[in-house]
């Protein structure tokens, strides 16, 4: 009897979208209704300046490889601000400055300056998406407890992906949005006008992870 291995997969950051082989990155993207994933757009904007670390767009982007194949990728970017998003979240840095909580950096996941529709997680043909996107959203979480972001925000979102987003559950620190508008996609336990806290005191700012509810 054949003793059924399971995959063996490899998580990478990578800084730097022309360091991830264009055709296995295309692979992913070229079937989905957005272009604007797809590898050429995402290194324009990285050669030409837009999307880079002066610019408060550092690319960090999330792959997983199985032996030497790429089978998911996540454009994601550690931000230092909210220009370029089109989802105007500047009273919510305002007040998380004032109640002592660090808003910035942010992790990011959109195609930068692009308020377009279909932003999700990349999965090779064939591979099981459900596993692997709850290994990434694990490897986002691990990420940011470990750098001391304050969350990550999904915008512009392709709405089927949001569903199994949703079926995954996610942790604190968790925005998405469709069409810019801002709702949080894990269970609440208590709201503050549209700040949402599950533990700790307010006081407490390293303890709590904030999302946002509701910006309209």
């Amino acid at each position: 009897m054949v003793q059924q291995l399971k995959p063996q997969y490899t998580l990478t950051w990578v800084r730097q979208i022309h360091e991830i082989p264009q055709v296995a990155w295309d692979e992913m993207a070229l079937p989905l209704k957005t272009p604007f994933l797809e590898w050429t757009w995402l290194h324009n904007m990285e050669h030409y300046g837009s999307a880079v670390a002066n610019a408060g767009w550092l690319p960090n982007h999330l792959t997983v490889w199985r032996d030497q194949n790429l089978v998911a990728a996540a454009p994601l970017y550690l931000k230092s601000h909210s220009y370029g998003e089109f989802v105007f979240d500047h009273q919510w840095a305002d007040l998380a400055q004032r109640l002592g909580v660090d808003y910035y950096p942010k992790l990011l996941g959109m195609s930068p300056f692009t308020p377009a529709e279909g932003y999700r997680f990349l999965i090779a043909p064939g591979e099981d998406e459900r596993l692997l996107t709850e290994m990434m959203v694990a490897a986002i979480d691990q990420f940011c407890d470990r750098n001391n972001i304050s969350g990550c925000h999904f915008l512009y979102v392709d709405p089927e992906w949001r569903s199994l987003m949703e079926e995954v559950g996610l942790r604190n620190g968790y925005t998405i949005a469709i069409s810019g508008k801002m709702t949080a996609i894990t269970p609440l336990t208590t709201t503050w006008r549209g700040l949402t806290r599950t533990s700790g005191a307010i006081s407490n700012a390293s303890a709590n992870r904030w999302i946002r509810q509701g910006c309209g």
